[in-house]
């Protein structure tokens, strides 16, 4: 009958017809009250032995644990967002003194949204007791005068790669050499009269804005909308919107543009309060949000006194990952900080820099 548990046959016993129903075909799968029953019955498992009980369902010993049986792959969600690319800097060069707005790191999710003109993204089926690398991206340096900001760093987590954002085009002379952002997860803005960078691949973010004719720099592309253009002389763009996503269980905006460089007019705002400010007149671009892969601000106007502008920095990105804390733990392994919380059903991993591997079991 099921449910008599586990015996063991002693070398010449009569097997009887009775022992064959009760210990081999009614008990194919063991059959036990609880956990205490089956371990008290089987206190030394053999690897692939299967049972069943009312308070773990059916568990297979894998050699060191019983484990449910079909847990050993999960379903884990992601949100991937890059570093995003520094401001570009200024120069004292008459109506060409701003740099453009950083462009936002790419960004790519399976929850809620994903960046420019992707696809919401499909959960990774993830093995247990397997590394998956993760590599959280840092922000590109803002450009000192005169200097083009520094690209964005990617992140990775397994097979998912977010680019870094463009870096923000730097103030030139006119008819000098080009201060074209810098192509991107989200590309750079231009700076003052020169052109914004497509955001590539664009299914991560989308491109930067123009720069103007007279100190009005582009801004830095966003996940969800391109870099306002330099419009209004002295007076710098916006950068591009971020967009949000409900991974962490609460809806949070990533991957703003930083805004673009302006002069008297003041600084273009960073894309959705995420990416940096532009400078004004004098003074340096903000640096976008950590952790939230943000653009740089371009630098301000460089009006020839004593402070040479220079763009601001962007923000570093982050990994978050989520999975039914049901289905399995995880190990954030050496070289990564990282944390771990719960919302609802699911446990939610959060990197937020390094590069090392994570596990589950």
């Amino acid at each position: 009958m099921a449910g008599a548990g586990y015996r063991t046959f002693q070398s010449g016993e009569v097997l009887t017809s009775t022992n064959v129903q009760t210990y081999l075909m009614d008990q194919a799968v063991q059959v036990y009250s609880g956990t205490a029953a089956r371990s008290s019955a089987v206190p030394s498992p053999s690897t692939g032995m299967v049972a069943y009980s009312t308070a773990t369902g059916l568990q297979v010993f894998d050699g060191s644990a019983w484990v449910n049986v079909g847990s050993q792959v999960l379903a884990v969600e992601y949100l991937v967002i890059a570093g995003g690319g520094g401001g570009g800097g200024g120069g004292n060069f008459s109506s060409h003194r701003t740099g453009g707005g950083g462009g936002a790191g790419g960004m790519r999710s399976t929850v809620t949204a994903t960046g420019g003109s992707g696809s919401l993204e499909t959960a990774l089926q993830i093995a247990k007791a397997t590394n998956y690398v993760v590599q959280v991206g840092g922000g590109g340096n803002g450009g000192a005068n005169q200097v083009i900001g520094v690209d964005g760093s990617n992140s990775v987590f397994a097979s998912i790669t977010s680019a870094g954002g463009g870096g923000g085009g730097k103030s030139v002379v006119s008819g000098g050499a080009t201060g074209n952002g810098a192509v991107g997860g989200s590309g750079g803005g231009g700076a003052t009269n020169s052109s914004g960078a497509s955001g590539n691949p664009s299914i991560q973010g989308f491109g930067g804005g123009n720069g103007g004719a007279s100190n009005n720099g582009g801004g830095g592309g966003g996940a969800s909308a391109v870099g306002a253009t330099g419009s209004v002389s002295d007076t710098g763009a916006t950068g591009g919107a971020g967009r949000a996503t409900s991974i962490t269980g609460s809806s949070v905006t990533y991957a703003g543009g930083g805004g673009g460089g302006g002069g008297s007019g003041g600084g273009g705002s960073g894309g959705s309060s995420v990416g940096g400010n532009g400078g004004n007149n004098d003074t340096n671009g903000s640096a976008g949000t950590a952790n939230r892969g943000g653009g740089g601000g371009g630098a301000g106007a460089d009006t020839g006194g004593a402070v040479r502008t220079a763009g601001g920095n962007g923000g570093s990105g982050v990994v978050i990952l989520s999975f039914p804390t049901t289905s399995g733990t995880i190990t954030i392994g050496a070289g990564l900080t990282g944390s771990t919380t719960t919302s609802g059903a699911n446990t939610i991993a959060t990197i937020t820099a390094g590069t090392g591997n994570v596990s589950w079991a």
